[in-house]
């Protein structure tokens, strides 16, 4: 199988398991383009007997995927073949439910930031592990004038429950990799200096198993129906982001640059700060 055709992607397959690490410069937004190529390399990855683990990582150690690009606003009717995919989903969520469907196992190694469509994806894999001195994930969107539209909402709910899904949905603050295990939305925290080396101990361990056993383990269990709340997340998101005061605080966060690698690092000032100034 030739898995090399990509721009944004760079995939290795040894040993049962499948490296996928996310290259979309300058800060892996989660583009039209990634999309596309996701949804080919899972999709032909999905019947492939020789593959029980997909390890998720990012070539830029600064950030996993920043969140969805600002632009992709743009390029949805170029994408409705590719949302026409997930029946019952969205574009955006179309892409967790492709990962949580998938099934070989998925892990995500976070070595950096993940906000926003980028810690939905955290959290639609069947794992994840954390680098504890430099990595954090949020759910940003309320800072763009938005909720999730890309499962974030139902994900958050399942992995940590209501009160702690409202805390974060609503403070859109960025947590730490410690913070994010002790509620559930990550399996574990581990030292940056011992990620690699322990995400490559699961894999292994996992691909080591038939592929009956790994089948038969996703099978009885499954990932949770979430049909009724993702058109409940759908219907919110489209109302909001059809609305003027996101629009006015996308433009605004691009001009203060969101984006680029400076305006990323702290995403949450940045935004707060444009939502003052509107």
């Amino acid at each position: 199988m030739n898995l090399d055709r990509h721009t944004t992607l760079d995939v290795a397959v040894d040993a049962g398991v499948a490296r996928i690490t996310l290259d979309n410069p300058p800060v892996n937004v989660l583009s039209g383009s990634l999309i596309r190529e996701l949804h080919d390399v899972l999709g032909r990855l999905r019947d492939d007997r020789s593959v029980r683990v997909i390890v998720f990582s990012s070539a830029n150690p600064e950030f996993f995927i920043a969140h969805v690009d600002i632009h992709i606003l743009d390029e949805m009717d170029e994408l409705q073949e590719i949302a026409d995919r997930a029946p019952g989903a969205n574009l955006f969520q179309g892409v967790g439910e492709l990962l949580r469907h998938q099934p070989q196992v998925t892990i995500v190694k976070l070595a950096g930031k993940a906000r926003a469509g980028g810690a939905e994806f955290v959290a639609a894999a069947d794992m994840a592990f954390a680098a504890r001195e430099t990595s954090g994930i949020g759910q940003s969107e309320v800072l763009m004038g938005i909720v999730p539209g890309g499962g974030g909402t139902q994900y958050l709910r399942e992995r940590v429950g209501r009160n702690r899904a409202l805390e974060l949905l609503l403070t859109g603050d960025l947590v730490d990799a410690d913070t994010a295990a002790a509620y559930g939305w990550i399996n574990r925290a581990v030292p940056a200096s011992e990620l690699d080396a322990f995400v490559d101990g699961v894999a292994e361990k996992i691909a080591a198993l038939s592929p009956e056993l790994v089948a038969a383990a996703k099978r009885v269990v499954p990932a949770a129906d979430l049909t009724d709340g993702l058109r409940a997340e759908n219907e919110a998101w489209a109302e909001l982001v059809s609305g003027d005061l996101p629009a006015r605080l996308m433009t605004g966060a691009l001009e203060h640059g969101v984006q680029t690698p400076e305006g990323e690092r702290d995403l949450e000032s940045v935004m707060r700060s444009v939502a003052a100034g509107l």
